[in-house]
């Protein structure tokens, strides 16, 4: 089984080498005979030194020169070789506990693909309320957070990808079309929570809480003019690091 390990990164020379090393360690640690990973960082368009320490790092550099996450994710995707991808985020750590999960579900196939709970440290009272919501709504609904996807490569061909309409919320439109794909062949899509995903809280701390509020408001009563317009979506695009 071959690994393809995708991470979207723009303007993450701060984080972007200790996402790397943990990826690294969590490979080291999982060594087995027939398993290989490839580790592809998609520079989207970085102003900084992103894709000099990713190369440093080991890791195979592709370039998306327009600021989108989900066509990030997806460039990374079309020169991936393995026959799973697994798509983390560059503020976010991975954990050996997770990858023999995520290797365990791949090596059962009974599944599509899964998501990953998440751990924020330093949250504020309000934000471990917000990612208290949105862990309910993942595990209830099966949607996976964009920090973290997991899935079949041919899955992830047939369905067409993350939609490059979409300027956020595109994982959540994935796991829906993957749990259908999946529904058809008789597999799952599942959200993995032994091992959480260890990711930044930046967000909480670069943003007042009328900020993210009016952010999450936005999206929640107008979603698709919302969602389909990067200006209205500033705590994902206006460059806060």
């Amino acid at each position: 089984m071959h690994l393809s390990i995708v991470i979207p990164a723009f303007n993450e020379e701060r984080l972007i080498t200790e996402c790397l090393d943990s990826i690294s360690e969590s490979l080291a640690a999982n060594q087995k005979p027939g398993f290989t990973a490839e580790v592809i960082v998609v520079d989207n368009n970085s102003t900084d030194k992103t894709a000099e320490l990713a190369k440093q790092s080991g890791a195979q550099v592709v370039f998306e020169p327009i600021n989108q996450i989900g066509r990030a994710r997806n460039a990374g995707a079309a020169v991936a070789t393995g026959d799973w991808l697994l798509f983390v985020d560059a503020d976010s750590l991975l954990n050996p506990g997770m990858i023999a999960d995520i290797l365990r579900m791949i090596e059962s196939d009974n599944y599509v693909g899964c998501g990953s709970t998440m751990h924020m440290p330093g949250l504020n009272w309000w934000g471990n309320g917000i990612l208290h919501l949105w862990t309910a709504l993942s595990v209830m609904f099966r949607w996976a957070s964009g920090a973290l996807v997991v899935c079949r490569t041919d899955a992830f061909r047939e369905v067409g990808g993350f939609n490059q309409e979409l300027f956020a919320a595109d994982e959540i439109d994935l796991s829906q079309l993957l749990k259908k794909w999946g529904r058809k062949r008789g597999l799952k899509f599942t959200i993995l929570n032994k091992h959480p995903l260890v990711t930044s809280s930046r967000k909480m701390k670069l943003y007042t809480g009328r900020e993210i509020a009016g952010q999450f408001f936005s999206v929640l009563f107008s979603p698709r003019k919302t969602l389909l317009d990067k200006k209205k979506l500033p705590i994902w695009y206006d460059g806060r690091r």
